[in-house]
């Protein structure tokens, strides 16, 4: 399945799959393209944006050893960045910064090691202990 992301005004409104053969063009590859106007005439939505979106892409990483596509799979809310060609997710706090690499937030400090035992606490601009 092959998954695409409805853009209005740079942010992701949707996400749907579509089968892998609807992309397929005369000499059976797969096109983004093709997938863009069968959703543009499946919703009939003739100037929708939409693009294409890896379940496997994490932080400009695929998962599974492929070619990463658009530095991270795309979910509702998130922003679709043409320049970096990127969908990046909702800034958690305003103290996070963007990885330009990964497009992912980063808080200002690193976590502790044993990320499982802290949470982000903005008002200190640190990691405290959960239940601590």
């Amino acid at each position: 399945m092959a998954s695409f992301a409805k853009i209005e005004n740079n942010i992701v409104t949707i996400v749907v799959s579509v089968v892998n053969e609807v992309l397929k063009d005369s000499n059976g590859i797969e096109q983004e393209s093709i997938g863009i106007q069968f959703l543009k005439t499946l919703y009939n939505e003739p100037n929708a944006v939409w693009k294409q979106t890896s379940y496997n892409t994490i932080g400009g990483v695929h998962l599974l050893g492929g070619t990463p596509f658009r530095k991270n799979f795309a979910g509702i809310g998130y922003t679709c960045d043409t320049n970096r060609d990127a969908f990046i997710p909702p800034k958690p706090y305003n103290s996070w910064i963007l990885n330009e690499q990964t497009c992912l937030w980063e808080a200002p400090v690193a976590m502790p090691i044993d990320d499982n035992k802290y949470k982000w606490n903005e008002e200190i601009l640190n990691w405290e202990l959960i239940n601590g």
